[in-house]
């Protein structure tokens, strides 16, 4: 995948941004205030995404949801111990929201792909739109990238939370982000090996008969 210019904005607005805006905010407004001062970035960009395109940006819900579920969670309590959950939260929620998205007609995923497939090209979410409609296999792929995720990050979340509320909070510290970072790292790497089986698959099933041999 190139790193074409509307994806690195994308990743900008709401990843760079909610950050530099929380920072900035901090000294000033506190804790709370600075989550929400973070949380602009993402809502104006899903504004001006569905004045464009009449459509939502699912980057930018599923980053401002995050926002809100970090508020929420010190809304619950300053304790060191909720506090560590924090984090951990948030995964977690968009891990179920992820398994909840199976049943329904289009899973999570689909919409997040979609996003980023139109942005990286014209006419991308069309040709997505064909995929879906066209290809099954596309389809179950879909799904399967979603129940992965979603049991991954909801495992994820579990895991984490088992250790910050049974551990002594300095071995969670020193623990945790290799149990996190492990986690997605092993995550992204099963979806990378797992889109270019996929397109293996689907190149060789497009070769004409007889040619291999």
């Amino acid at each position: 995948m190139k790193l074409r210019p509307g994806f690195v904005l994308e990743l900008a607005i709401n990843f760079l941004l909610p950050w530099l805006a929380y920072r900035f905010a901090l000294p000033h407004l506190g804790e709370t205030g600075a989550l929400i001062a973070s949380a602009v970035p993402p809502m104006v960009w899903s504004v001006i995404e569905l004045a464009r395109f009449r459509r939502v940006d699912a980057l930018s819900v599923m980053v401002v949801a995050g926002i809100v579920l970090s508020i929420v969670a010190m809304a619950l309590g300053g304790s060191p111990r909720m506090l560590l959950l924090r984090e951990s939260l948030v995964s977690g929620a968009v891990g179920v929201v992820f398994l909840l998205s199976l049943p329904l007609r289009r899973p999570l995923i689909f919409y997040l792909a979609r996003a980023t497939v139109a942005r990286e090209m014209e006419g991308g979410a069309e040709r997505f739109e064909t995929l879906w409609r066209e290809r099954p296999g596309f389809v179950s792929a879909m799904r399967l990238m979603t129940l992965v995720w979603g049991v991954g990050l909801t495992g994820e979340t579990a895991l984490r939370a088992w250790m910050a509320l049974t551990w002594p909070i300095e071995r969670f510290l020193v623990v945790s982000p290799f149990i996190g970072y492990g986690i997605y790292g092993g995550l992204a790497l099963w979806t990378v090996w797992y889109r270019k089986a996929m397109r293996n698959r689907v190149e060789a099933r497009a070769q004409p008969d007889g040619i291999a041999g």
